[in-house]
């Protein structure tokens, strides 16, 4: 059976919002407590950290080949550079999160004076690395795409 990634990523996309509504909405402050859960600063640094380093290292353009493994034919060889720009990607997203963490940690410690900061700071902290798990969520899927092109491409060219 052919599975398509961007079929996958979009079911993905729709279950993680469906948990984090029901998440959300059983936790009695409702919609509200969406806000709770923005922080474009820790998202950019992640991205600052993800994007430009898979350009730096040359994997961007196999990075963007995986969401139409599937779909497109790829030989053996450029599967495996795929395969290696994905954990290039998630080896990225995970260092991306902890510098944000560390930074806002540091943050954190530098005001530890108003007691009414620690709360809302101390949250984004755990930010960083809310949003590295939701990112690692859609790149999972992207490898494990790519490791089974790899072995039916590997188990085709054995016969």
């Amino acid at each position: 059976m052919k599975k398509n990634i961007r079929i996958i990523l979009l079911g993905e996309l729709i279950l993680f919002i469906v948990i984090f509504l029901f998440i959300i909405l059983t936790g009695g402050q409702g919609l509200s407590l969406i806000l709770c859960f923005i922080d474009p600063t820790s998202l950019i640094l992640i991205m600052m950290f993800l994007i430009p380093g898979l350009i730096i290292m040359g994997e961007w353009k196999d990075f963007v080949k995986s969401f139409s493994v599937g779909i497109s034919k790829y030989s053996l060889l450029e599967l495996k550079n795929i395969l290696g720009a994905v954990q290039a990607a998630q080896k990225l997203t995970v260092y991306g999160a902890l510098f944000a963490i560390i930074v806002s940690g540091v943050i954190l410690m530098s005001r530890l004076d108003d007691l009414s900061t620690i709360g809302p700071n101390l949250a984004v902290c755990f930010l960083a690395g809310f949003y590295a798990v939701i990112t690692e969520f859609f790149l999972l899927p992207l490898r494990l795409n790519a490791e089974r092109k790899m072995n039916e491409e590997m188990d085709f060219s054995d016969d």
